[in-house]
């Protein structure tokens, strides 16, 4: 029998990869690119259609710059403030 993870778990994964992705001003292309990954395969992760590997969860982590518990934790969501704060820092960053 092949065992499936929880919907809940891999939702949790793409939001936290969207977040630390858009936090490091990756594209999902450049992020593929950076982890051997092909790009569909990031947003299907993203959408939560795939299960990742370990190997892969290790890898994502570490482009990210964060760990594979980071990448399955839920967050607490930041509030409007704080993600202007983090939209207008990302700005800055481009220019």
């Amino acid at each position: 029998m092949v065992r499936k993870s929880s919907d809940s778990l891999r939702a949790i994964l793409a939001e936290n990869m969207k977040i630390f992705r858009r936090e490091k001003g990756f594209s999902q292309e450049e992020l593929a690119e950076l982890c051997g990954l092909h790009r569909t395969y990031i947003g299907s992760v993203e959408r939560h259609e795939r299960n990742v590997t370990l190997s892969t969860l290790e890898v994502l982590a570490s482009t990210l710059d964060v760990t594979v518990p980071e990448l399955l934790t839920k967050h607490k969501s930041p509030s409007n403030n704080e993600q202007m704060e983090n939209l207008s820092d990302l700005l800055r960053k481009r220019n």
